[in-house]
């Protein structure tokens, strides 16, 4: 069994549950970046599924406090939004070209490079 020196304890109330929202343009377009924690931390990144974004993907992450309280004392969270799935996004046009996978990836990779 754990030692009580184990533990972490950290004050809900300091941390932002709201976090920082980023937008970050790349040679795709501008994609949504909700940062949560110290971005002196090790990055921990989320790309939501299909249809979802940072939100409904991971709420089961985000309203747990014991489960968020300590992912966000060792990490600093990094919410992509895919383009088009951000809070308050406009409905896509039907006649709007998606993004290829790799084009996904290539807005990933640019994302991580803009936070270092």
């Amino acid at each position: 069994m754990a030692d009580s020196s184990d533990s972490v304890s950290v004050d809900m109330e300091s941390i932002p549950l709201a976090g920082k929202e980023h937008v970050v343009k790349t040679a795709h377009g501008s994609v949504s970046v909700a940062v949560f924690g110290d971005q002196d931390k090790p990055a921990l990144i989320t790309y939501p599924d299909l249809a979802l974004n940072h939100i409904s993907c991971f709420q089961g992450l985000l309203f747990c406090p014991e489960a968020f309280s300590l992912l966000v004392h060792n990490f600093c969270i990094y919410h992509i939004s895919p383009p088009g799935h951000e809070l308050g996004a406009a409905v896509a046009a039907s006649d709007e070209l998606s993004l290829c996978v790799d084009d996904l990836a290539d807005q990933v990779s640019e994302i991580l490079d803009y936070f270092g």
